[in-house]
């Protein structure tokens, strides 16, 4: 049997949490740029904390601009995250043999299986459809919830290396 190989690339929408935090970040630069020039004392200096408070928060917003790139690969998920197409952060690196569970989010059938979960991490677009699941899996001694948006493709991958008894498909 070959190398088994998929990757998918999915984008965060922009929630409304997002928004006021853009919103909030670029009020908070206004006010301390107006605070800095209205000084008159250090000048030189207020100019150079009012051009670091917009460099600040160019860096915030832009870091708000997140992608979720999940790579299959021989039986391993791993999941990075990448902000405002720069940077990449490896999140979590995962043996899929060893999910307890993968089912999608809106199936009632299994959610007693998704109870008592130490965290829960949404690795998704943050929007629900139909290809939004989440998955259980031992993680550092505990149990981790993270929910993803794997397309056809990955979820027949993850089928190779799962059996029917941990993963429910959606109909």
């Amino acid at each position: 049997m070959g190398d088994v190989f998929k990757e998918q690339l999915v984008k965060k929408s922009a929630s409304a949490k997002d928004t006021a935090l853009r919103f909030g970040i670029v009020a908070l630069v206004v006010i301390v740029v107006f605070i800095c020039l209205s000084v008159p004392a250090l000048q030189p200096f207020m100019i150079f904390i009012a051009a670091a408070a917009c460099f600040g928060a160019y860096i915030l917003i832009s870091r708000l601009n997140i992608e979720y790139e999940y790579v299959f690969t021989n039986g391993e998920l791993d999941i990075d995250v990448i902000y405002n197409k720069t940077s990449r952060k490896r999140m979590f690196s995962f043996t899929v043999r060893d999910f307890e569970i993968m089912a999608h989010v809106q199936d009632t059938a299994h959610t007693r299986d998704m109870l008592n979960i130490a965290e829960t991490k949404d690795c998704s677009s943050g929007v629900t459809g139909p290809n939004t699941y989440a998955f259980v899996t031992p993680y550092k001694g505990k149990r981790l919830k993270v929910i993803i948006e794997p397309n056809d493709m990955m979820i027949k991958a993850f089928s190779t290396v799962l059996t029917p008894r941990k993963l429910f498909k959606k109909l």
